[in-house]
């Protein structure tokens, strides 16, 4: 997969990707996103991928759901609707299974996209903490992107099993991690690598009919 566009709003999380992408163009606001993305030639997008606030949905919050204003997912459902990926991946806490994840599944299946959601654990990849989190991975069904056969569930597998070091008061990042404020909220907003590198994976080997 080649990065075409990037969308974040915090201004630290942009300088990291920044420095890993330097020659992809970012935005700093979903909700501007497909105003920015058309406003010159861009490439085809294959898929879209997001992780839309948690904030809503998180149990560690109130919980309003739709009621709260950082509820982006329409921004995110209206960048669907427009570039007509043939993939989407959509990633939130496990508390958005109970709260909006029904709002999420009715919007792309009326977009005309095949859906599946499950949760995907760090453990499940080799780490030695759960941090469960909720993936949505949908498959467009308009004519000419038709997928060669239906997307299997996420299965356990070993990826970087026995290299990760113990996380004594981070619980959920990597040892040694700077204590900055910034850094540590973006780890704690990024997911676990191997855990994407999965999800890529599913994709890139449905996309070509080939078993995962």
């Amino acid at each position: 997969m080649t990065v075409v566009g990037q969308v974040e709003i915090d201004p630290f999380c942009r300088t990291v990707l920044a420095r890993h992408w330097p020659g992809v163009p970012r935005h700093d606001d979903v909700r501007t996103a497909l105003t920015w993305w058309r406003s010159q030639p861009r490439p085809r997008v294959d898929v879209v991928a997001g992780g839309y606030p948690c904030q809503p949905e998180s149990v560690a919050g109130p919980r309003l759901g739709t009621a709260d204003p950082r509820w982006l997912w329409p921004a995110m459902a209206d960048i669907i609707a427009a570039l007509r990926p043939r993939y989407v991946i959509g990633e939130n806490v496990a508390g958005h299974r109970t709260k909006g994840l029904g709002i999420v599944l009715a919007d792309l299946e009326r977009l005309g996209y095949t859906t599946r959601a499950g949760t995907l654990r760090a453990c499940e990849m080799g780490a030695p903490h759960p941090r469960p989190r909720l993936f949505t991975l949908a498959h467009a069904n308009s004519p000419g992107r038709q997928p060669r056969r239906r997307m299997g569930p996420a299965r356990t597998a070993t990826v970087g099993a026995g290299r990760w070091p113990a996380e004594p008061d981070l619980a959920r990042m990597a040892h040694g991690v700077p204590r900055g404020v910034d850094r540590r909220r973006a780890l704690g907003n990024a997911v676990v690598p191997a855990v994407a590198e999965h999800i890529g994976r599913l994709i890139t080997h449905h996309a070509t009919g080939r078993e995962v």
